[in-house]
């Protein structure tokens, strides 16, 4: 070995070193080794290419003298040109002129075959025997050194990078672990100093609340499932809170509630003059969400037309204001909740299967409130605690109403209780909840049957009402609306003060359907 080419590989060599050493982001180190021997050897071209797991190709994550764009068209199969044959192999290969070797695909399109007469090494990068990449470069000495020189030169960086790389790759074990171990640790906190937390230790809370701080800290896409009011929107907002965007926005989209005419110029804002009425332009909840998350409840309420827009921008975080063609970016995570079953829509054609797919990445059950029955006595002491308080007052419950509330089947689940306590803590007088106080409430915990679902309920103002439960309420205002209004619902919801859309929701929540069509049948008859 001549003595000038050996002081150059040590001179490298010992770069390289530094560079691993110091650095511990992969992609950027990769690069860095790169670059050093362009500038310690005159090497013009170089790459590392590694195997990808779930796609099961060869992908250049780190060159030099490479475009972005040339970098991205480097991708490989397996056995497929120089470098799928030596990953295949796991031997270097020497291609002495590229413009005759019918292996050299030049994917990148970096070299101009025709007029070319360069040289090229590649060399697999090892690990545990196996090979993990390939490591190729331009010939790095003078034609009068043996292109063994170069093979074993190489061979020596490529096991430096399968150090780095393996050294990485613990780091970041490490680090998802602490940051697992972060996020139970504030939960713990959060439940110990009364925030943001799940109460209840049934089986079912225990799997939701171990889920949540698996999914917490990544940036994953989750689907929030399961009926309306079992607590969709606190999970959502634990999500965030145990995340890394804690400090940025948390924007809650109620889809059900937005008219369909408005539900684009909401989600991602507006120019002014799209449209009459447009007398300014205003940013949209996705524009207000950047770096934070966006939290759509009710997304099966979407229409389709605004699910093909939802659907690129969870795919290319871009999107267009109403009345723009400027192309903006959002770097935002969504959260989804639903109590509708998205695949049966997806299925029938009401709800787009490309963007099911895309929001059920992390689909997470909340259990309704009768399959944790355990958990409901302590559910109603935090909400008589939280509400007393609020109230600037001190209350129990009396065995008696507490026995009645725990046998009570919750149809509207936590919703239903929260807003029942705190109806309780207003109407009693004392400082003790009886359980008389319940009778015009619920029924001594009994649920409202199935086959009573599409009963018609006497005019509220009757004697006769005694509702089982709070949702009951609604429901018999809801049927006294329509029935005054002919059974036609956007005239039942203007009487409500409803959008033709909220009264929609509620409508099929209530599974008021056929009810409805038995009062316009009566009238036509």
């Amino acid at each position: 070995m001549l003595p000038a080419v050996r002081s150059l590989k040590l001179k490298a060599l010992l770069a390289i070193c530094q560079i691993i050493d110091q650095a511990l982001d992969l992609e950027s180190s990769l690069e860095a080794i790169l670059r050093t021997l362009s500038e310690e050897l005159s090497m013009k071209r170089a790459t590392v290419t590694l195997l990808d797991p779930e796609s099961e190709t060869l992908t250049i994550n780190a060159s030099y003298g490479l475009t972005p764009e040339e970098q991205q068209r480097g991708v490989y199969t397996m056995g497929e040109g120089v470098t799928g044959r030596i990953f295949q192999t796991a031997q270097p290969y020497f291609v002495p002129d590229i413009s005759r070797e019918p292996l050299f695909l030049n994917k990148t399109g970096t070299r101009k075959i025709s007029r070319a007469t360069f040289s090229f090494i590649g060399v697999p990068i090892m690990r545990h025997g196996d090979p993990m990449g390939v490591l190729n470069v331009d010939r790095l000495f003078a034609d009068d050194v043996a292109p063994e020189e170069d093979i074993e030169f190489l061979m020596v960086v490529a096991t430096l990078i399968a150090q780095f790389i393996s050294l990485n790759e613990k780091v970041r074990e490490r680090e998802a672990s602490l940051r697992a171990e972060n996020v139970s640790l504030k939960y713990q906190i959060s439940r110990k100093s009364k925030g943001l937390y799940m109460v209840g230790d049934s089986s079912a809370m225990t799997e939701v609340q171990r889920q949540i701080q698996k999914v917490a800290p990544t940036k994953a896409t989750v689907l929030l499932l399961g009926e309306s009011g079992v607590g969709k929107t606190l999970i959502a907002r634990i999500i965030h809170r145990l995340s890394d965007r804690k400090n940025h926005a948390f924007i809650k989209v109620n889809c059900a509630s937005i008219p369909d005419n408005l539900i684009e110029s909401e989600l991602f804002g507006v120019e002014k003059g799209a449209y009459t009425g447009a007398t300014h332009s205003r940013a949209g909840r996705f524009e207000e969400a950047d770096h934070g998350t966006i939290f759509l409840d009710e997304v099966g309420e979407l229409p389709l037309a605004v699910q093909a827009k939802l659907l690129r921008v969870i795919q290319e975080r871009e999107f267009e204001r109403l009345g723009s063609v400027v192309t903006r970016r959002a770097d935002v995570r969504i959260l989804a909740a639903t109590n509708k079953d998205l695949e049966q829509l997806a299925q029938s054609g009401e709800f787009r299967p490309d963007l099911y797919y895309r929001l059920n990445v992390f689909p997470l059950r909340v259990p309704a409130l009768r399959e944790r029955s355990g958990d409901v006595p302590g559910l109603l002491n935090h909400f008589l605690s939280k509400v007393s308080e609020e109230y600037g007052r001190s209350l129990v419950f009396s065995p008696e109403a507490l026995d009645a509330l725990t046998r009570h089947l919750w149809p509207g689940n936590v919703r239903e209780m929260e807003n029942l306590i705190e109806r309780l803590v207003i109407m009693t007088e004392g400082g003790k909840i009886a359980a008389d106080t319940l009778d015009m409430f619920l029924d001594q915990g009994a649920a409202l049957p199935e086959n009573t679902r599409d009963r018609e309920l006497p005019e509220a103002g009757s004697e006769k009402v005694c509702p089982r439960a709070l949702h009951e309420i609604e429901r018999a205002e809801v049927i006294n609306a329509l029935r005054r209004n002919g059974w036609i619902q956007y005239k039942a919801a203007s009487a409500l003060g409803l959008t033709p859309r909220q009264m929609g929701y509620r409508v099929r929540k209530m599974g008021l359907e056929p009810l409805i069509a038995q009062g316009r049948a009566s009238l036509r008859k």
